[in-house]
């Protein structure tokens, strides 16, 4: 089975589980997400069978049905880490494209877990590397210590995760490489080394114009472009990964927890993230809605209808009419179009493709 291009961190929750279904099987061929289990505040482990997020994660298990990715419960507290573990456990026992996670900051159960299921199911392991500033060479030893103890026969993923990369944070690219250079060198047969950055910023209430397009620059494309210029011999194979269309932060938010009362169409394009506000009530919701549709698809870099089933959504939406609420969907709509639309721009960007 052939490695994929790109890496998408994703949370368990429907949006996001929406999006990767609805990706073009060329596509999603080449797309193998890191899924997120969502934060479970003072959940006690025997009430973690009756989380909300488990129908969703039975769901993500369904999807994958022909290509890998990842399942990962990094907000786990100490008192649950033995009971999600045995969870992502049996989630990789049923399906064996999903691969457990451990990282070096992990608890030595929590490791022995994800090492002790990836050899049994032979779905092989990722190691989740986090680096949200400056590289700190003693995470080298940690991870050193961690491939000690994965047995011969388990293939090991590199998934190194840098975090937010945002304008504001200029040497994430060479921050990369010297934690690339260190990492890489730990294992000479890594089945799969991909860097993660996320780059949509975060809205709040006082960002923005209703309506009105805004442009982000897409700083991690441009770190991830500073590496590969680097030309590393052992980097030949390097994998691109983001964050979607959400914030890294995104994912540590409690599923039903609210939001408000505005929402967000987001768009990628070549050179940047375009953001367009729109109001989730009131009697301007409709008009709103389909105004900031159409100035995203009549953005110069729109591309055609047929790109994604993002694409369509956008052209619908914006040729629908203002009297009529049908079409314009919801903060979950919202989310899987502009992930659709993003995810099969990064594909088609990418060397490979």
């Amino acid at each position: 089975m052939s490695e994929p291009l790109y890496v998408p961190v994703l949370p368990v929750r429907q949006h996001a589980r929406m999006a990767y279904e609805r990706l073009r099987p060329d596509i999603q061929a080449s797309v193998a997400p890191l899924w997120n289990l969502p934060p479970s505040p003072g959940t006690t482990p025997a009430q973690l069978e009756k989380a909300r997020w488990q129908k969703e994660l039975r769901r993500v298990r369904g999807v994958h049905r022909r290509h890998p990715g990842w399942i990962d419960a990094p907000f786990a507290e100490a008192a649950q880490a033995s009971a999600l573990a045995e969870i992502l456990a049996e989630c990789s026992a049923l399906n064996h494209l999903l691969r457990p996670v451990t990282g070096p900051e992990r608890g030595e159960a929590q490791q022995t877990a994800a090492l002790e299921t990836a050899r049994r199911c032979g779905c092989g392991v990722g190691v989740r590397v986090r680096m949200p500033g400056e590289w700190d060479g003693a995470v080298a030893e940690a991870v050193g210590a961690l491939m000690g103890r994965v047995d011969r026969k388990v293939p090991v993923d590199l998934l190194l995760d840098l975090g937010a990369v945002l304008p504001g944070r200029p040497d994430a690219g060479k921050e990369a490489l010297r934690a690339l250079d260190a990492l890489v060198a730990l294992a000479g047969d890594w089945r799969t080394v991909a860097v993660l950055g996320g780059a949509f910023p975060h809205v709040t209430d006082d960002m923005m114009r209703f309506g009105e397009p805004h442009e982000e620059p897409r700083a991690d494309w441009d770190a991830w472009h500073e590496i590969r210029a680097a030309r590393r011999d052992r980097l030949s194979r390097l994998r691109y990964g983001d964050y979607g269309v959400q914030p890294p932060a995104a994912l540590a938010t409690e599923p039903g927890s609210g939001g408000p009362p505005w929402g967000v169409l987001r768009y990628t394009t070549d050179r940047s993230f375009v953001l367009c506000k729109v109001p989730n009530g009131g009697p301007d919701r409709t008009a709103g809605i389909r105004t900031a549709a159409r100035r995203i698809r009549d953005l110069p870099d729109f591309r055609p209808a047929v790109a994604s089933a993002g694409e369509t959504w956008f052209r619908d939406c914006a040729d629908g009419p203002m009297t009529d609420s049908e079409g314009t969907g919801t903060h979950t709509q919202w989310l899987w179009a502009g992930n659709v639309q993003h995810m099969a721009h990064v594909v088609r960007s990418l060397p490979g493709t």
